[in-house]
C-alpha cells in the first residue's frame, strides 16, 4: 500500500463509511476488511481516530476518522 495523507470527503451510515469521494469520483463501500481504533502518536499531538479497511469499487484504501469528524485517506492499494 501506498501512503496518501490526504483529506477526503466520506459519506458515513451508523458512523462507518459508505461512499469515498476522493480525485474527483466517488465510489460505494462495498465491504469493510478491518476496523480498528488509534490512539494516534501523542508526543507529535495526534488525537485519537477511528480506522477502517475498506473495498470501495477497485481501490482497497485505509480511511481515518478523527473525533472531530474529518476523515484521512491514509493508503490505498498500489
Amino acid at each position: 500500500m501506498r501512503a496518501v495523507q490526504q483529506e477526503v470527503t466520506v459519506m458515513p451510515q451508523a458512523g462507518h463509511p459508505r461512499h469515498l469521494s476522493w480525485q474527483g469520483r466517488t465510489w460505494a463501500v462495498q465491504a469493510i476488511l478491518d476496523q480498528w481504533r488509534s490512539g494516534g502518536r501523542w508526543w507529535l499531538g495526534e488525537v485519537p481516530r477511528d480506522c477502517y479497511l475498506v473495498q470501495a469499487g477497485p481501490l482497497t484504501a485505509e480511511l481515518h476518522r478523527e473525533e472531530g469528524g474529518r476523515w484521512w485517506l491514509a493508503r490505498v492499494q498500489d
